[in-house]
């Protein structure tokens, strides 16, 4: 089960759509410079981990903004893309988790957005849509995979470019249609069924 988990994450499959690329670029360059502003920026490192009574805050500040920094450009090549989506998932999860029920409630130790709404529902679906935009994004990264153009693709072995290859194929073939045995005199499936069964 170990054995089978660690191979899922570290051959992901590289034949889904080139457009996910997008979607790691997008993802990995707002991680990238998020890091950088926890170092550049106290207030958005240890001053803000601090505020919000994280433990450790001198230490979780420059290790998220690290793993931030690292990650993203690992997103963004397209490398290890399975395996950095899982801290980033839970970094998410704990970014929405330690904010927004107190945002929501009105005790957030921050300071209040800078315009109405400021506490209760809609301030919180306001204030989370960068958290929940990269949560999505990442978890569609590790479903789907890094796409074909990422680096984690010539690290693939053959056998399984083999396969991601004849899925790709698969899922390429025009779907087949059902035509009645009236229209222009051909066959219909039926009735190719019919004559392969005999």
């Amino acid at each position: 089960m170990i054995q089978r988990t660690w191979t899922w994450v570290l051959h992901p499959p590289v034949a889904g759509p080139r457009a996910t690329m997008v979607v790691r670029m997008m993802a990995g360059a707002v991680f990238f410079w998020e890091g950088i502003l926890k170092f550049v920026y106290a207030n958005q490192g240890v001053g803000r981990f601090t505020k919000l009574g994280l433990p450790f805050p001198v230490f979780t500040a420059n290790f998220v903004g690290g793993l931030e920094i690292v990650g993203g450009l690992l997103l963004i090549l397209g490398l290890g893309t399975r395996l950095i989506t899982i801290p980033f998932i839970i970094e998410m999860l704990v970014a929405m988790l330690s904010t927004k029920p107190r945002l929501f409630l009105g005790t957030l130790p921050l300071p209040p957005p800078p315009v109405p709404p400021q506490v209760g529902i809609w301030a919180v679906l306001h204030e989370v849509r960068s958290e929940y935009a990269q949560f999505m994004s990442c978890l569609f990264l590790l479903i789907s995979g890094p796409g074909p153009w990422s680096l984690d693709r010539p690290l693939r072995s053959d056998e399984e470019e083999k396969r991601d290859s004849l899925v790709e194929a698969t899922a390429r073939r025009p779907p087949l249609t059902v035509r009645r045995p009236s229209e222009a005199g051909e066959e219909s499936w039926s009735d190719a069924r019919r004559v392969v069964r005999r």
